[in-house]
């Protein structure tokens, strides 16, 4: 919503692109036969889209709106985001635009109760966390796409049927310019929580809904305080209630405040309201200034699933298979790791280069990733907002000690998200028991390490699989026959060979590495599986991982 006389995407910052339905090749005639249909052009199904295309697989955006979303929405950008906008060749115009940051305060009353510091070690290539407003996650991501000739965006394109088949999937496309068919190989829903694919194939969400509703305020306010997350609970200007803020680009501040208990929805989001909420905010922290009210928008926290994230040829990407609360970031950032995890493995698929099994492992990967989001986000959730009496009691005990007493104040840390460990995955390997002391353990995310010349360790993996070997250049024979049969099985393999005498202790002890030591990334650069001695076990691992014969 936007503040009266200011239409619909009248921003005070954003200009937003409109785009036209155009005719489409099926409606010539053209029987089109797409690899894979996209629904949904918002930053999940781009990301996918431009998943895709790194392994040469065309790809159509069906997208019911003719712009990109209004308001900030999601703004966090979590590190491992990063690394996959780097893998899709997007990351430049973030790293340009979004503000980065690795800490965050908590506030009791008046009082600062809590301060934490994500870590960031000085190997890693990005920061934990960067701020950028959704409309600028769409342009920088939609900007990428229009430069990939494998993608076809369709706006003002509603999918009105979908039904698949032996031979694939098909859908009903409606737009001003008339209505026609169009047919695929697989559909990646990824159209939002309200998912009209979700809807069309009778499929429900189901997990737990909290009472407490939050109201989104973006505003525009000069102010120098650095780029911090902060979160005030019991605040005079929101008594009873929490707030968040966050600073944006193009000094735009977003403001989350926790509406009162009994107060409508109705009566929250009304301007009136707005204003005289944000003004009593913004008193609290000492700023009586000039600003201008934006944006603004209402939520209520949920933690919300699909049983089963494929449905036959389509699944299901972001919100429309997962629907989790805002608290730790998750949203956003679990969305984009759906569709780079999608991406990769329907491109070896589509490839001829693994079974359709591959795609097995999508559901138990990616829901698994889901029900951890659930189990951290919800401990903050409650924390945030206290579901039952006993819950807000809880919390007012537990912000009272930590006015006097470290160990409580650890109980007002967010819990930023982090990248989920695929350990029961069906692609993962199991380590042998004492193999390693340290390092990723198979199925997590493979620690960044920055080499002496500036570059970084998954700057030198490609789109396929990886080898990483800790040793001497050249390989040993065996060593060197096994990698050549490595990238027998996968062409788009590619080994990164580590001299060790050529790297200091804190280096190798990222990964534990001793001489002989390969650790096999999959092309989302999640460990399949490390060994002492690269010998044909990381054969059978990546065999399996393709569905093939060892």
């Amino acid at each position: 919503m936007r503040p009266q006389g200011r239409g619909a995407l009248d921003s005070l910052y954003f200009t937003y692109p409109t785009f036209r339905a155009e005719l489409a090749p099926e409606q010539s005639g053209a029987d089109q036969a797409h690899p894979v249909i996209i629904v949904g052009a918002g930053p999940v199904g781009m990301t996918a889209a431009l998943s895709l295309a790194r392994f040469g697989i065309k790809s159509v955006i069906f997208e019911q709106k003719n712009t990109f979303n209004d308001g900030s929405r999601a703004i966090c950008i979590a590190r491992p985001s990063f690394q996959i906008l780097q893998q899709i060749g997007a990351v430049e115009p973030f790293l340009a635009k979004a503000l980065g940051w690795t800490r965050g305060r908590s506030y009791y009353r008046d009082r600062e109760i809590y301060r934490f510091e994500m870590p960031h070690p000085d190997s890693e290539k990005y920061l934990p966390m960067y701020n950028l407003q959704q409309q600028y996650i769409e342009q920088f991501l939609h900007d990428a796409c229009a430069r990939e000739p494998l993608i076809d965006i369709r706006w003002e394109a509603e999918v009105t049927e979908v039904s698949q088949d032996s031979g694939g999937v098909s859908v009903a496309i409606t737009t001003p310019l008339g209505c026609y068919r169009s047919r695929a190989r697989y559909i990646l829903a990824a159209d939002g929580a309200r998912s009209a694919i979700r809807s069309k194939l009778g499929l429900r969400l189901s997990g737990q809904n909290y009472e407490g509703q939050y109201v989104i305020a973006d505003i525009r306010l000069k102010h120098d305080f650095p780029t911090e997350r902060r979160a005030f609970f019991e605040a005079p200007g929101n008594p009873g209630g929490t707030v968040l803020i966050h600073k944006q680009p193009d000094d735009i501040w977003r403001i989350d405040y926790q509406l009162a208990e009994g107060e409508t929805a109705e009566h929250a989001i009304q301007e009136s309201e707005i204003r005289r909420r944000v003004a009593a905010i913004l008193k609290d922290i000492g700023e009586d200034g000039p600003w201008e009210l934006e944006w603004w928008s209402i939520y209520t926290a949920n933690t919300l699933c699909l049983d089963d994230y494929r449905h036959g040829n389509i699944l299901f990407i972001g919100d429309s298979g997962h629907i989790v609360p805002i608290f730790g970031v998750r949203g956003l950032n679990n969305g984009l790791a759906d569709a780079f995890n999608a991406g990769w493995k329907l491109g070896y698929v589509l490839n001829g280069r693994a079974s359709d099994r591959l795609l097995d492992s999508f559901t138990p990967e990616r829901r698994g990733a889901t029900l951890d989001v659930f189990e951290n986000a919800t401990k903050s959730t409650r924390f945030m907002t206290p579901p039952t009496r006993g819950w807000k009691l809880a919390r007012e005990a537990v912000l009272s000690l930590a006015l006097r007493h470290d160990f409580a104040k650890a109980f007002a840390d967010p819990r930023q998200m982090q990248p989920y460990t695929y350990a029961n995955s069906p692609l993962t390997e199991p380590e042998a028991e004492g193999d390693f002391a340290g390092g990723p353990v198979s199925g997590a995310a493979m620690a960044n390490a920055r080499f002496a010349d500036g570059s970084y360790l998954l700057d030198c993996v490609g789109h396929g699989f990886a080898g990483v070997y800790f040793g001497t250049n050249p390989l040993p024979e065996r060593a060197h026959q096994i990698a050549k049969s490595l990238q027998d099985f996968d062409p788009d393999f590619t080994l990164v060979l580590i001299d060790l005498g050529k790297q200091d202790a804190s280096f190798t002890g990222l990964f534990d590495a001793s001489p002989g030591a390969f650790y096999l990334l999959r092309p989302d650069a999640h460990v399949a599986g490390r060994w002492r001695q690269l010998d044909e076990a990381a054969l059978t691992c990546l065999a399996r991982c393709l569905g093939k014969e060892g």
